[in-house]
């Protein structure tokens, strides 16, 4: 019997656009800011796809992820500013850590990008680098 693979593949990366696009027209017609992280593990480190699945399993239905890469993911937070966001995802991996037992806090790297009202357009290359600014460098 094949078994079901643990990991999805790496989302289409189109999606980061329309996430993008999304975050502006909620800022825009509805004067709601929302945040895009950018998550960051170390290469080849196992965990991380762990943490990743944990992340999407506590998403709100208005959230969501994409899978850029194994070790890069770019999350979507609906209704929060970046202080807001920042609490949400200590939370989320302070709650994974108690739930798993690790040796040592998980090697996480997070990047901010606050979509607030007014913002007329934003495209993948304003977004991206800012979300990775700082991840960790593989060795």
């Amino acid at each position: 019997m094949m078994q079901a693979p643990t990991h999805r593949a790496n989302d289409d990366p189109r999606r980061l656009r329309d996430m993008i696009g999304r975050a502006v027209g909620l800022a825009t017609e509805h004067d709601v800011p929302s945040v895009v992280v950018g998550m960051a593990g170390p290469e080849g480190d196992r965990l991380f796809p762990e943490i990743v699945d944990f992340v999407q399993s506590a998403l709100r239905i208005d959230d969501a992820i994409l899978r850029i890469t194994r070790e890069r993911a770019v999350l979507f937070l609906t209704d929060a500013d970046r202080k807001r966001a920042e609490k949400i995802m200590g939370r989320v991996l302070a709650d994974f850590s108690e739930r798993f037992a690790t040796s040592s806090q998980p090697a996480v790297h997070f990047g901010y990008f606050e979509v607030r009202p007014g913002v007329p357009h934003l495209t993948v290359k304003d977004v991206l680098p800012e979300l990775f600014a700082g991840a960790v460098a593989s060795d």
